[in-house]
Formats: structure tokens, sequence, C-alpha cells
């Protein structure tokens, strides 16, 4: 009777999932964030998988972890292969839907940028299967399944194609901009202000106003779009993004009451992974460069 020896069992995919990320990210909690876990998970995931190579991966501080001498030795090798394994299941996924197109892009840009196109983007290219997922930071596409992302960037990404400056200016309701005769007025209306670029204020004042002390005073949204809409209907001075409110400035609906812009160090870049590996993707990224 043959006697086979006993096979090799491997550790946890996820297990190791949760080392290679905590590894890469310098820590529990952007691991965590990362995977969508808790921390409590990672922990456990990779204190189980410690115990069972008999090693320490991390060292435990006040302040957080860091690797070991064997955990930095071995977490070049874990990024290749989930790298690896994220790529040949994106291409599983393209060879199951090769029609199908997941945009990831920050919110605002999905709202105001992307959206009003998404219907000539449907016209020009009919057999394409376009998603749009908003997410306030640039995914990974080694990892996750995303074909393209539109964010801003003060560095092009690699294989990116440009589609807007960033410019700030102040914009209103026309009824609301014929009370403004210089940036100084601003003090006596409501300044609206959306969370994720609170700096916008101070940046624009500064140029436009050089030596004054303004701090803008009114209502702050965490969502762009809102406080877009809140400026139409004239609740306020919004610090807008050209291209984000570009329709309502060439419509009329907004106007900019000075004359003065501000161009920031960042613009609007769409990019995917690889860009010559599929056309209908590439078809994509050119049709938004035409639409810009």
């Amino acid at each position: 009777m043959a006697v086979l020896p006993p096979f090799p069992r491997l550790p946890s995919l996820n297990a190791l999932r949760a080392f290679e990320a905590a590894a890469r990210l310098g820590g529990f909690a952007p691991a965590a964030e990362e995977l969508r876990v808790t921390p409590g998970a990672i922990t456990a995931q990779i204190k189980a998988l410690e115990d069972e190579l008999g090693a320490a991966l991390f060292e435990r501080h006040a302040r957080g972890v860091r690797l070991t001498a064997l955990g930095q030795r071995a977490l070049p090798g874990f990024v290749g292969a989930f790298d690896a394994l994220g790529l040949a299941m994106r291409e599983l996924r393209r060879e199951a839907a090769p029609r199908r197109a997941h945009i990831a892009a920050l919110p605002a840009v999905a709202q105001l940028w992307l959206a009003p196109r998404l219907p000539a983007l449907r016209q020009a290219l009919p057999e394409a299967d376009i998603s749009v997922t908003a997410m306030e930071l640039p995914p990974n596409l080694k990892r996750v399944p995303f074909d393209l992302c539109l964010f801003y960037a003060e560095t092009a990404p690699p294989g990116s194609v440009w589609l807007a400056a960033d410019e700030i200016l102040p914009v209103c309701a026309p009824e609301l901009a014929n009370s403004l005769k210089s940036p100084e007025d601003l003090r006596q209306v409501a300044c609206l202000t959306d969370s994720a670029w609170a700096e916008d204020w101070a940046i624009w004042s500064a140029a436009a106003m050089p030596g004054v002390d303004f701090a803008p005073r009114g209502p702050v949204f965490s969502l762009y779009a809102l406080a877009v809409a809140e400026a139409l209907n004239g609740a306020g001075v919004l610090m807008a993004h050209r291209a984000l409110v570009a329709p309502h400035l060439a419509s009329g609906a907004l106007v900019a009451p000075f004359d003065r812009a501000v161009r920031l160090p960042r613009n609007l870049y769409g990019w995917m992974l690889q860009p010559a590996a599929n056309r209908d993707l590439a078809a994509i990224l050119q049709r938004l460069v035409a639409l810009a």
C-alpha cells in the first residue's frame, strides 16, 4: 500500500492579505480600512499567521507596529504575489465581460463633470456597459475591480490623460452678484464651503485680497454637489472649481462676480492600468478627452 506524504497546507489567504496590507501600509488600521474589515480582525489574522509560523512579523509598540527583519524580507514577495493575483482576476473579469467598464471618480467629479458627459459617451460607444463609483481617493487598480480613474492630482499618474485644469473662483446666482462690487464685499454675504476643499477660500483670498484678513462665514457641506446646488438656490457665494461648474457658468445660472481666478497646482486626469491593453477602455478615455 502506497504511503502518501502529508500535503503542505498554505496559511489562510485572509491572513496573508492582512499581513501584506499591514506591512505595505505601515499599520493595522490602514490595512483594515483597505480590506474593509475591523482593526481587530487584522490583528487576529496576523497573530494566527505568526503563531503558525512560530515567528513574529511585527514588533508591537505603544505608537503602532513595525515590521521585524523577517517581515521586511517577506514583504516584496507578497506585494508582487497579490499584485499578480489582482491582475489575473482583472483579466478574468475582462474576458468574462469585455464591454464592461467600471469608473472610479471623486464624488464631485462623478456628479458634476462625468455625469453630464455620460449620455454623449453612451451614444458614441453604445456597446459599452459603464458603471460609476464615487470615492474620495484613487483606488489601487492592481487590487480592486475598477477599470478607469478620474481624480485631481498634482502629478500626472502613469498612462494618464489630461482632462481639465483646476482653477478656483467665487461664483453665485446673478441676483446675489449684483450686490458684490469688490472682494471685500464677501464679508457681508454667506460664503459656501466644501469641507474637503476648505482651504480654497484662504488660497483665493490671499491672491485676490493680499494683506486683508478675511475669514469666510457661512455653511459648510460634505458634498460639493450640494454646495453647488445651494449656490444655484441663491444661498451664498461658492468657492468653485471651474471645471465642475462650467455648464452653470455657460448657461448664466451662476456668474463670477469678480474678475479673479486662481490656478491650483493640480489637474483632473483620467487613467487606467496598462493603457494599451484594452481598446474599449482606451476608447472611453479618448472620448472623455474629446468631451472635456
